[in-house]
């Protein structure tokens, strides 16, 4: 259920000593804020992607293989199992501070600071402000879930939130650096060029056919806390939700997904497809299958090298990182399907625009 105030709407405002004491709360609640965003994303990104980046300059190689590999060519528990394992090794840091930051989002800062930050007069413009925004948080589709999910629930614009939500997978800048040191130039300038393409697009439809005027935020806080006592029992609370709710649905959608990955992810025998009809199919399974950050690099790395289309490489280029079917499990109760359908219709069809381009650019 989407949800949101007209853009420029502001909360009441509160006098007196207890504002007083209001804005100062807010103002501690906003540094626990910078400080978990911070911490978290040093932890959980920037430092093992540098040491990531350092190696890889050196050999130019992707250790590892595709994470589909260990769920096995046909539907079984076992490899279900395998591959929920296996995915969750690979991203539970990047889960932990997802979860934490949504946690933190929803309850230490005001709701009308989010939405004066990200609001703007034009759909675009949204789309812009919610893609720069993911810029330096670089996760994957699941694990940012929680705080685009949060986003919505505070009440900003469904086309900034759609923007971060798509441009943390698209438009992570250590993915480039990674595909740079790993495969030809067009996959960067292919990803690149069609990732914003499809993150901008995506939010201007999805505002569109979703529009947030006159619909309330979910959450609310016009009596926001007057202690710092108070603001942390809110976010220990609300943590506690988050945990309770988002780790059990996301390790079910997980594994619901594995006992399918083998099977769909089975791309031999695409050498030779590249007709729009074969790119489509490609482009619906990968928006299906779920990946860590990165994850779809082993994979483009194993098709170019057992000689698939170039076409199908390009499809999965995009779809593979930008969607999977847990991550818009995740965020249809604060999106909407309004907001998600043409989110998917405009993943899928940027991965087949992809997919040309790669095959035009051979």
């Amino acid at each position: 259920m989407s949800s949101q105030v007209p853009s420029g709407q502001a909360l009441p405002a509160s006098t007196g000593a207890a504002g007083d004491r209001r804005r100062r709360v807010a103002v501690v609640g906003l540094g626990v804020l910078a400080v978990v965003v911070l911490a978290g994303f040093a932890w959980a990104k920037w430092v093992p992607y540098a040491g990531r980046a350092s190696t890889l300059a050196g050999t130019h190689t992707w250790s590892g293989s595709s994470i589909f590999v260990g769920a096995g060519s046909a539907p079984s528990l076992t490899g279900a199992l395998r591959f929920t394992g296996a995915y969750a090794a690979a991203v539970w840091p990047a889960a932990v501070v997802g979860i934490t930051v949504g946690a933190a989002l929803e309850s230490l800062v005001p709701r009308h600071w989010l939405v004066r930050l990200l609001a703007r007069r034009s759909r675009l413009a949204q789309g812009v402000a919610g893609g720069v925004l993911a810029l330096p948080t670089m996760m994957c589709s699941c694990c940012t879930a929680p705080v685009a999910s949060s986003l919505r629930r505070r009440g900003v614009p469904v086309g900034a939130a759609v923007a971060y939500w798509l441009g943390n997978p698209l438009l992570n800048p250590a993915v480039f650096l990674f595909l740079a040191l790993t495969l030809p130039w067009p996959f960067v300038a292919v990803r690149a060029g069609v990732g914003a393409a499809v993150v901008l697009l995506a939010a201007v439809l999805a505002a569109r056919w979703a529009p947030d005027t006159g619909v309330r935020p979910m959450v609310t806080d016009e009596v926001g806390p007057t202690s710092v006592a108070a603001l942390l029992r809110r976010f220990a609370v609300t943590l506690a939700r988050y945990v309770g709710i988002i780790v059990p649905e996301y390790l079910v959608l997980v594994f619901l997904t594995g006992l399918l990955s083998g099977w769909l992810s089975d791309w031999a025998g695409l050498g030779a497809a590249g007709g729009p009809l074969a790119l489509l199919v490609v482009g619906v399974v990968g928006a299906i299958l779920v990946i860590p950050t990165g994850g779809e690099i082993p994979v483009i790395v194993g098709l170019v090298a057992a000689g698939a289309s170039m076409g199908v490489a390009g499809v999965l280029l995009i779809t593979l990182p930008a969607l999977s079917l847990p991550s818009l499990v995740m965020v249809a109760r604060s999106f909407g399907w309004r907001a998600l359908l043409p989110t998917t219709l405009v993943v899928v069809a940027g991965g087949v625009t992809a997919g040309g381009l790669l095959l035009a650019l051979g």
